[in-house]
């Protein structure tokens, strides 16, 4: 004996259990097992339109699913459907003899088992209909069907719920992928998008792709100007993270004494001058990721502070009264051998194995010469637009190969500012980059842009001595030469560089390039 209250209100709390309806229908299944010789449930619905019903979900004992099977009923069975809509519920003991049954259960493999088809309808609206499959030789009875009965109403309102939560998934779905597609457009028309990616750069987007997707630290390798940040971001618009922040942190140009205000944070009045609270970059970073560039440039005091950091994923405010929990993705990079300054004591062990979980190389423009042609059609269109040029210069037949004999010790960026400078000098003619770049050179480059005044701060290196501070320290000297000796302001060297002022006035310091009025006179063109 079934008490009709307790069944029907333990149906109804496995009906609404979830709004995934093969979940729901799995629920119910279970609680049937005491009560009613059924081992699978289905849910059809059906277009009156075009007589096709469609069945979206189902459980048997052993799982449950979500599908998607439409099957075509016949003109018989159409009419059927019409003719006993004021039937809710019936039993199909044949189902071979009914057409309706019959069209399905040649889907479903069910022709051999007596079937119990309730129609769902809810506001006089017909959904379709909820199939109750009996276990091999059992048959239902009206005693069945009386139960069953009563859950006509909540299970339409289920369904009903259900198949709207699917369709705004659905619609979910599609925003989040228009969202990814406009991301992805605007990074290309924003100048983010990895050229090389086909060629030079294969190998590192592969690696790229394959960790995106964790939550590992990645330590990005390689000299100044080859694209670090790039390769940062691309990371973190691949990974899980993509909708968070991405904050960005040059460890080089943070001093000493405002470093754990600038990475952690402080309290209103933690010290003189913190007139409110302030959230660090990492705190910033919160749920994202953080790319700590030039992560050589920290003292061994940051160091140790970083690594408390990483290990712990908790944070402090200076002045704070108690820790903050992280979730964030670090991306650290440096141009700097850390195996060296490790060896001289300048870069902590544990920090660097901490850091170095996934390594990635992203190797010199040099070696990958294959993605000069593409690089400068990026760069000639990116800086048209900047410089609102109404159109943009085509290149002689020779201005490739004046590029690929030259061997970019600047890399990337130093491509980039060779462009834009070919472009201030072209006049809307034809680029050959003649004068630019020598084409066969392995030293240096000729030409007015690659012109040095002859003193002794500013003469080249020799081959042999081109490690890559020499090789910065002679980059930053060409193109304060072209910015006639300025690091800021429009058209500075800064602005040239694209980077910040500040950053490129610490790198002097460090390699104790001149500037300001102790440099008066040194950097011109001849």
């Amino acid at each position: 004996m079934v008490d009709n209250n307790s069944f029907f209100r333990n149906a109804i709390l496995k009906i609404s259990s979830s709004l995934e309806l093969e979940k729901a229908l799995w629920e119910c299944l279970w609680y049937f097992q005491d009560i009613l010789p059924v081992s699978q449930l289905a849910v059809f619905l059906y277009d009156q339109e075009t007589g096709i019903t469609e069945g979206i979900a189902h459980a048997d004992l052993k799982q449950h699913k979500a599908m998607s099977v439409k099957i075509q009923i016949s003109p018989e069975g159409r009419r059927q459907i019409e003719t006993q809509r004021s039937i809710r519920v019936r039993i199909m003991s044949n189902t071979s003899k009914d057409p309706v049954g019959l069209a399905i259960c040649k889907v479903m493999g069910c022709l051999d088992l007596s079937v119990i088809a309730m129609d769902l309808v809810i506001e006089n609206q017909f959904l379709g209909a909820i199939g109750f499959f009996s276990f091999p030789g059992e048959t239902f009875t009206k005693k069945h069907t009386d139960l069953i009965s009563q859950l006509n109403d909540p299970f339409a309102i289920a369904v009903s719920n259900s198949t709207r939560y699917r369709e705004i998934q659905e619609y979910k779905d599609l925003l989040e992928d228009d969202n990814r597609y406009l991301h992805k457009e605007l990074r290309r028309i924003g100048g983010e998008e990895v050229i090389g990616a086909e060629f030079g750069l294969k190998g590192v987007m592969d690696l790229v792709e394959h960790v995106a997707p964790m939550d590992s630290p990645v330590l990005l390798l390689g000299e100044t100007g080859v694209g670090k940040e790039l390769i940062a971001k691309s990371i973190h618009n691949l990974s899980l993270k993509r909708d968070k922040p991405f904050i960005e942190v040059n460890c080089g140009a943070i001093p000493e004494s405002l470093m754990d205000s600038e990475l952690f944070g402080h309290e209103k009045g933690a010290f003189t001058g913190a007139i409110s609270r302030k959230r660090g970059k990492f705190e910033r970073a919160q749920g994202g990721s953080i790319f700590l560039d030039e992560i050589g440039e920290l003292s061994l005091e940051a160091q140790v502070r970083l690594l408390r950091v990483l290990q712990e994923k908790k944070i402090e405010r200076v002045g704070g009264k108690g820790p903050i929990s992280l979730d964030i993705r670090v991306i650290a990079a440096t141009h700097r051998d850390l195996d060296k300054m490790m060896d001289q004591g300048r870069f902590r062990q544990d920090l660097f194995f901490r850091l170095k979980v996934f390594p990635i190389f992203i190797p010199p423009l040099r070696e990958r010469k294959s993605d000069i042609p593409s690089l400068v059609h990026h760069f000639l269109q990116k800086k048209s637009t900047q410089m609102n040029l109404r159109f943009t210069p085509k290149l002689t037949t020779e201005a490739i190969d004046n590029l690929l004999g030259y061997h970019w010790p600047g890399n990337v960026r130093e491509l980039e500012n060779t462009v834009e400078r070919a472009l201030i000098l072209s006049h809307g003619k034809p680029i050959s980059f003649e004068g630019i770049v020598f084409p066969g050179s392995d030293s240096k480059p000729l030409g007015a842009f690659h012109t040095l005044k002859k003193n002794k701060d500013s003469e080249l290196p020799c081959k042999d001595t081109l490690n890559l501070d020499s090789v910065m320290e002679q980059h930053i000297k060409r193109v304060l030469t072209i910015a006639g000796g300025r690091v800021d302001g429009k058209g500075g060297a800064a602005e040239l560089l694209q980077i910040n002022p500040r950053t490129l006035r610490h790198r002097m310091k460090k390699l104790k390039i001149p500037f300001g009025r102790g440099a008066k006179g040194i950097y011109s063109l001849p």
